[in-house]
């Protein structure tokens, strides 16, 4: 007699296990994380073509002038944001961070349906965007970073990193789809939505941690208190820190190294094409590739590359690959090995030096990886996109070409990788340390 089996249901739970290497207890967190950020960079996406029409709007021989108004936003950010830290617990801080842009973008809407003084309200659009950006992604990574430990970091960072992805991928869509049928003013209302859903992911999530022991989320055990310190605590921490000092300069070198590479995208491309319609195509050639690149990388490939290589080799990779692709850029400073490297350069950091670069964080205290982070994360990038676009602007004018600046920039790399490399050496020898210490904490107790 013949036995009959029932075909063995895969879920989606089974799938997701065999793609990401995610243990069962943490579906249903790696869920969250996804939305939470998915929803978060959709949210901005929709925003971001409204902010470049406001920058429009306001006047483009303005527009030095709302960069540097961002810059000093961002100085004016992080002592607010270190007040609010040392007040109140980041179970009541964190929701009271995304209330508050809900709650801007609110008032936006309202002031963008009475027309009163539209160029001062589309120049002050302009400045929060670009603040609300880096501002929400900061906190995001740093509440990652304090909700999972660092072998989870190391293993789910990269699929968490593909939610904002495919949020940057449906926000710009949305927005296409949207904008007759809305109108512009309604889209902001459609963003704020998705913060909301962001603000339930923080819930679910922050319940998510409170049910795991001590040894699987070191920070679960901390108690829900308030950071304490000073305001500018965060870059005092910076400052007495080798170890974020580091990881400032590997933001700095980061933002010099992308800076360079986009005048050079700029003036390669105005040179390529003298119509603006096909600047758009190959601009929106790029986006589309880097974008699909990104998700592949995310989705395949960034938590094995750490289990593979290690963080150290990890957070090397994308300088060295850049280091090569200025070389090639300086021996042939043309469009085709433009775009490679610019989606090469893109697409890595997105997929691999974000992720890993978030996993320097989670070994350290909580008051470094809100405050100090995001001191690194917003002025930190700010100033130095500011500095680097004018070191690129003098070197310009001190008659060095292409082909010289991008020699520069293949030191500058080199220089990158091997800080890269030594900060995740020194982030496996404090994990180890802390591990260490927990053990020695257990046995002694």
């Amino acid at each position: 007699m013949q036995s009959k089996h029932k075909p063995e249901l895969i879920t989606a739970s089974d799938w997701l296990q065999r793609l990401v290497n995610v243990e069962a207890g943490e579906v249903r967190a790696l869920f969250w994380a996804f939305s939470y950020f998915f929803a978060l960079l959709c949210s901005y996406y929709i925003l971001r073509p409204l902010r470049d029409e406001m920058g429009i709007a306001g006047g483009v021989e303005n527009l030095q002038w709302l960069f540097t108004g961002t810059f000093i936003a961002m100085l004016a950010m992080v002592p607010l944001f270190g007040w609010i830290t040392s007040r109140y617990p980041h179970t009541a801080f964190l929701p009271l961070v995304y209330v508050f842009f809900i709650v801007n973008l609110l008032l936006f809407y309202i002031l963008f349906n009475t027309e009163f003084a539209i160029a001062w309200i589309a120049r002050a659009f302009f400045i929060w965007v670009s603040v609300f950006n880096l501002f929400v992604v900061s906190v995001f990574w740093s509440f990652m970073s304090d909700t999972f430990s660092n072998r989870q970091a190391r293993r789910l960072f990269g699929f968490i990193a593909a939610g904002g992805t495919a949020g940057a991928l449906v926000g710009p869509m949305l927005t296409t789809l949207l904008v007759k049928p809305l109108g512009t003013e309604n889209l902001l209302l459609f963003s704020s939505a998705l913060l909301g859903w962001a603000l339930l992911c923080i819930h679910r999530l922050t319940k998510w941690r409170a049910t795991q022991d001590s040894s699987t989320t070191l920070a679960s055990a901390l108690p829900a208190a308030p950071l304490g310190g000073s305001v500018l605590a965060g870059i005092r921490l910076v400052l007495q820190s080798p170890y974020l000092l580091g990881i400032a300069l590997l933001m700095l070198l980061f933002t010099t190294l992308a800076t360079f590479l986009y005048f050079q995208q700029a003036q390669i491309i105005r040179d390529a094409f003298a119509e603006s319609t096909q600047r758009t195509a190959i601009f929106a050639a790029i986006d589309l590739s880097v974008n699909t690149l990104t998700v592949v990388i995310q989705l395949l490939l960034t938590g094995r590359l750490v289990r593979w290589l290690g963080l150290s080799w990890t957070l090397a990779l994308v300088p060295l690959l850049l280091g090569f692709g200025f070389v090639a850029l300086a021996l042939s400073p043309v469009l085709a090995v433009l775009v490679v490297v610019q989606v090469v350069r893109r697409a890595g950091n997105y997929a691999i030096m974000r992720p890993s670069r978030e996993m320097l964080y989670v070994i350290l205290e909580r008051e470094e990886k809100y405050k100090a982070k995001n001191f690194i994360d917003t002025a930190v990038y700010r100033g130095g996109d500011a500095v680097s676009a004018w070191i690129y602007t003098g070197l310009r004018g001190l008659g060095l070409g292409l082909s010289g600046i991008a020699w520069i920039a293949v030191l500058l790399s080199a220089l990158w990788a091997l800080l890269a490399y030594r900060l995740g050496r020194e982030q496996d020898r404090l994990a180890q340390a802390r591990s260490q210490s927990a053990e020695n904490n257990d046995s002694g107790s």
